[in-house]
């Protein structure tokens, strides 16, 4: 039996610690923020305040492959889901009327999927795994620095656990880094002499601005999630217990556009658009939400072939992260979480094999999604700025 250390008790680093638990592994979890999860939706979405995840509060979305993983890894945290009051969504009932032929066609169900608000599904996962024999949660303990081990490669270093900013030190076989988007690798990494992680960092400059919503009805589907509307997109999903959320995004440049943080002048824009009008049919829960500065980040831990770390591992938006406009973040995530448990299943008593296996599937099974949203954020940027500015935009 193996002692893991987690550290972020985000959704992604709550099913970390609940995979490794259930192969064994004694598994501590620490996070910086001290509130706990409240016990019921409503509760989780008004008083819960996670001062550590400013997009605590924007749209997010869950897809199929989050719950399939779900079904494979952690049986059961699709119906606690379900029970909180999370909706199943499914795109192959809302087919566009251009299609004719609507006859099944086998794996159909795999498509559907079970999504809700943010701090909602974490409060899910965090009493699933509160109930997980082998994982000791502690909240507002922060991590101060890490400890040094015994190399297991000449030249490379190897952490052993981490010092807590109130001088504790806790031991582990293996550190894994799930502070999400706050992560700071390199300063904690410096200490050891460690070489810094290949980084690669870039601000697209979208601005979200946001509106959930609640009422007796989900709205209807007309068209999809994610709608381009020229110098803006339009995206609208569904969430629990009868909310939903309407955001519009742009980019920072587009000066008449910041008047979407009003909630008059949003109402007039959203009302524009043929397909997400009737979505405000609703009674709103918020003002309109805005966030900004949001980093396209990608880290790699072997550079040159060699790694430049053993005993520490990044999973989800620790090692990259990209804007959220297409809701992928926490269903990638669990993706690497997943390949994160079958690496440590097959090489934690060898560090140096366990981060060249964790490199090699991390770059070959959850990298492409990364690369392909870095993609279509330079294409819709270049769009929105070349409407902005009275030109062609590029070709598709």
């Amino acid at each position: 039996m193996s002692s893991i250390m987690v550290c972020g008790a985000g959704v992604i680093g709550m099913c970390t610690a609940m995979m490794l638990a259930g192969d064994g592994h004694e598994v501590t979890v620490l996070e910086a923020d001290p509130q706990g999860a409240p016990t019921t939706p409503a509760d989780a979405w008004a008083s819960w305040d996670r001062k550590g995840v400013k997009q605590f509060h924007q749209p997010h979305n869950l897809f199929a492959r989050f719950r399939q993983i779900c079904d494979a890894e952690l049986p059961g945290l699709t119906d606690r889901l379900l029970k909180a009051g999370c909706v199943w969504v499914d795109y192959v009932a809302a087919m566009p009327p251009t299609i004719t032929d609507r006859a099944p066609r086998p794996g159909d169900d795999d498509l559907a999927f079970v999504t809700g608000r943010r701090p909602v599904i974490e409060a899910v996962v965090a009493a699933a795994t509160e109930d997980q024999p082998g994982v000791t949660v502690r909240r507002g303990v922060r991590i101060g620095e890490l400890l040094p081990g015994r190399s297991a490669l000449p030249g490379v270093a190897h952490v052993a656990g981490v010092r807590t900013t109130t001088g504790e030190e806790i031991r582990a076989d293996l550190v894994v880094d799930a502070t999400g988007r706050r992560s700071r690798p390199a300063e904690w990494l410096a200490p050891l002499g460690a070489r810094p992680p290949e980084v690669e960092a870039e601000d697209q400059g979208f601005v979200y601005y946001t509106r959930f919503f609640t009422g007796p009805g989900l709205p209807q589907r007309k068209g999809r999630d994610l709608t381009p509307m020229g110098s803006f997109s339009a995206l609208t999903l569904h969430g629990d217990n009868d909310t939903w959320s309407v955001t519009a995004f742009t980019t920072s440049g587009d000066q008449p556009l910041k008047a979407l943080r009003h909630i008059a002048a949003f109402t007039r824009v959203m009302r524009a658009c043929p397909l997400q009008a009737h979505w405000l049919d609703g009674t709103p829960i918020s003002d309109v939400l805005c966030a900004a500065g949001v980093m396209d980040r990608y880290h790699r831990y072997v550079v040159e072939g060699r790694p430049v770390v053993t005993g520490f591992l990044p999973v989800g938006d620790a090692w990259a992260c990209t804007n959220p406009s297409a809701g992928r973040g926490l269903s990638v995530g669990l993706i690497h979480a997943q390949v994160l448990r079958h690496v440590v299943r097959d090489n934690l008593d060898d560090p140096a094999a366990l981060v060249e296996a964790w490199d090699d599937r991390t770059e070959r099974l959850v990298a492409p999604y990364y690369w392909n949203q870095v993609a279509a954020d330079r294409v819709r940027v270049a769009e929105m700025t070349a409407l902005r500015e009275g030109r062609t935009p590029p070709e598709p």
